[in-house]
This record gives structure tokens, sequence and C-alpha cells, in this order.
């Protein structure tokens, strides 16, 4: 219990044999309850959470918490990727009525005693859901490995025009929270179960209007350590989670600007997006036949008209949407709020 609300923890693995075992030893006191999702591991990952869960939940008081174990370890038969892994916690919390959700890596690479940094906001009510951002420490950046920095800073500018969270940045970043409200409201069911999950669900609360916090996060990597891994594949994953955001940022137009309410937004974005795609072909096939210099410049202009709306309607977006976003850049949340 924190702050009156109880709190729950997700924790996905994926063969993470050697590191999950201490994730779940260190689950800070005020948790009530931690799903540790097994998302088929093919090592000992398995194993090393019935064990260690046996042994936290032999000394757990109920009575206490109103959860029968502090530790569920949950197992998937086959692999869903981690989206799937935090779904099913997530919808096992929503069931159990967790107030409020965090995430804890099963790799051991997030930190457990800053947790409360980021389930700060939702217990105050000021936010339904918070996520860690490396880019509002800018001293730090420099510890972010360089394809890794352009990298993100391009997909969150993808997840911006997709999402409608337009200060929002780093959307990768696994330290989150989230409230039941959001769990409950959001279409969670059929969230992504690749790694642009964190993507996708941002699409899915702004649809239902709910209210963002970024934290500041910092950027220091340990990318020098030879237990470190990573589990993706950036020529797999890149291409599929643009795609993806293209479906949700049609979906986000379709279900918030059309067919629940109207909002000019979405005709900018449309026709601008109409044009300047239309416009981008026309010269492309102007300039390989070498036509006339006036009509490539015809295209020229009609794929800069086509941008100028897409700009309106960003600005709209950006209006239309600010409310729903927070920044909390101190260390605690009472001097960053």
């Amino acid at each position: 219990m924190y702050k009156n609300n109880t709190i729950g923890v997700v924790v996905p693995a994926y063969n993470e044999e050697g590191f999950v075992g201490e994730v779940i030893d260190t689950i800070p006191g005020f948790v009530d309850v931690a799903y540790v999702v097994d998302d088929g591991s093919t090592d000992g990952t398995w194993e090393e959470i019935c064990d260690h869960a046996a042994a936290v939940n032999e000394g757990h008081d109920s009575e206490a918490t109103g959860f029968d174990r502090l530790v569920v370890p949950v197992q998937h038969e086959e692999n869903r990727g981690v989206g799937g892994a935090l779904k099913t916690g997530y919808l096992q919390a929503l069931e159990d009525g967790v107030d409020i959700t965090a995430v804890l890596g099963g790799d051991g690479q997030m930190d457990p005693d800053i947790l409360t940094k980021y389930i700060d906001p939702i217990a105050e009510g000021d936010a339904d859901y918070t996520k860690g951002n490396r880019f509002m420490r800018t001293d730090q950046l420099d510890a972010m490995p360089r394809f890794r920095l352009v990298g993100n800073a391009v997909l969150s500018y993808l997840t911006k025009v997709a999402s409608g969270y337009w200060k929002t940045m780093d959307p990768q970043n696994g330290y989150t929270a989230i409230s039941r409200e959001a769990l409950e409201t959001a279409d969670i069911e059929n969230m992504y179960e690749y790694y642009g999950y964190c993507n996708d669900l941002l699409v899915k609360l702004n649809v239902e209007n709910l209210r963002v916090a970024d934290v500041s996060h910092s950027a220091e990597y340990v990318y020098d350590d030879e237990d470190w891994k990573s589990h993706i594949s950036y020529d797999e994953y890149v291409p599929r989670v643009s795609l993806m955001l293209l479906r949700n940022f049609l979906w986000r137009l379709k279900q918030k600007y059309l067919l629940r309410d109207f909002h000019p937004l979405a005709a900018f974005y449309l026709v601008g997006t109409l044009l300047s795609g239309v416009a981008a072909v026309g010269t492309a096939v102007a300039g390989l036949s070498r036509s006339e210099s006036g009509g490539t410049g015809r295209w020229v202009l009609g794929f800069v008209v086509g941008l100028a709306f897409f700009l309106a309607g960003t600005v709209l977006d950006l209006e239309d949407n600010e409310a729903l976003e927070l920044q909390i850049t101190g260390d605690t949340y009472e001097d960053g709020r």
C-alpha cells in the first residue's frame, strides 16, 4: 500500500536466468503484489522465478495486504514478446483491482528504489500514466550510444504524430506506471505485443483523453557489462514499429476526431498526407522521366502545400492535447511538479 493505493508491479522476463531472481528479492516493501511473467523462456528462468517466489511468499502476510501472495508467477507456453507479457500482467492486475501498476524489467536494469517517482503523480491524481524520459537530462545524454540516441529521437517524433502527446519523448523507456482507470478505459486487451507496445499504448491512452506524465530519468548505460544483453533485432524492429505507428495514427484520427467528435485537425492531417504523398510520387516519376521542369515544379509545389496542411494539423493537435501532458523534472515529485 502506498498513499492509500494498492500497488502492483509487472515483471516481464524472457531468458533472464541469473537476473530475475534478484529482481524478485528486491521488490520494494510498499508493493502489494508482483506478477512475474515468464514469456516462454528456453533457459532456467521459470525455475528461478518459482524458487524465489516460493521463498518470498513464505513470509508474506496476506491479511495485511489483502493478496494471497506477494509474487504471482505466470508462464507463457510460447514467447509473445514483452508487450504480450505486460498485457498478461496488466489484465491480471485489473482483475485483482490493483490501483496502480508499475513495471520492473526481469533483467535487473531497472532500479526498484525509484519506482515512487512514477507512482506519485498517479497517486496524487495528476496523471493516469507515467513514463521515464532520458532526454530531460541533457547532461547525461553522452552516456547513450549514438545509434540508440538517433533511433530514439526518430521514434519519438513518429510517436508524437501517432499519439498526439507532442511533449513526450523517449517512448521506448521501460520505466512506467499506470492507473486502474487507464487499464479499464484503454484498449489493453488489444495492446501491441511486440517491442512497440509502449508506442501503441500511448495512442490508446490519447484516444481516451488520459493524462501522461514524462518523468526525468537517468540516461546512464552499462553496455560495457558483459552480462548485458538485448533481445531486439533492429532490422526487424524499425519497419514493424513504423508501420504500426502509421496504422495507429490513422486509427486515432478516425476514433477521436471523426467518430467520437469532429475536429478540423483531422481534415488538415488527411489532406496534407494525401497531397504530400501524391506529390512526392509525382515528383519522383517526373524526375525519372526527365519531364519538363515546369511539370516537376508543380509537383514540388503540391508537396509543399501538402506539408503546410500537415504542419497545420500538428499545431492543432498539440493545442488540443496540451492539457493531457505533464513533465516532471525534479528528483522528487514535489520538486518537479
